[in-house]
C-alpha cells in the first residue's frame, strides 16, 4: 500500500508547527477508505486548524487529491488535546472572555422590538 499520504500531511504539519517532534500521524483502512488521525502539540492546535478551519480544509482538499491520484478516498481527523477548552467558547467569539451572560430573550429585549 502507498503511504504518499502520510508523507505528505507529515510534511505539510511539521512545516506549520512550532514542535514537530508532537506530530503523530495514525493511517487506518477500511472500506470507507483512508482515515489519517493527526495529532499536535496543544500550543500548535491554533496552526493547524487556522482561522475558522480554513488551513484544516485546505489541507483535507490537498489529501483528497492525493488520494485521487492513488485511487483512495482520504479522510483527516485532527485530534483535540487534552484539556482542550473548546467547549468554554462562544460562536463567533474570538476570546473566552467575550462570552455572552445573556440569554436569547434577553438580548432581544434590549433591541426593544
Amino acid at each position: 500500500m502507498s503511504e504518499n499520504d502520510v508523507k505528505f500531511l507529515e510534511y505539510v504539519v511539521k512545516a506549520l508547527v512550532d514542535v514537530p517532534d508532537k506530530v503523530v500521524i495514525t493511517r487506518t483502512v477500511d472500506e470507507m477508505g483512508v482515515l489519517l488521525t493527526l495529532t499536535v502539540d496543544n500550543a500548535d492546535m491554533g496552526k493547524v486548524i487556522g482561522r475558522l478551519g480554513n488551513t484544516a480544509k485546505a489541507i483535507r482538499t490537498l489529501l483528497r487529491v492525493v488520494g485521487m491520484k492513488n485511487n483512495s478516498r482520504v479522510n483527516l481527523k485532527i485530534n483535540e488535546p487534552e484539556g482542550s477548552t473548546r467547549g468554554e467558547f462562544v460562536a463567533g467569539a474570538a476570546r473566552p472572555e467575550m462570552k455572552s451572560s445573556k440569554t436569547v430573550d434577553e438580548a432581544m429585549a434590549d433591541l426593544k422590538f
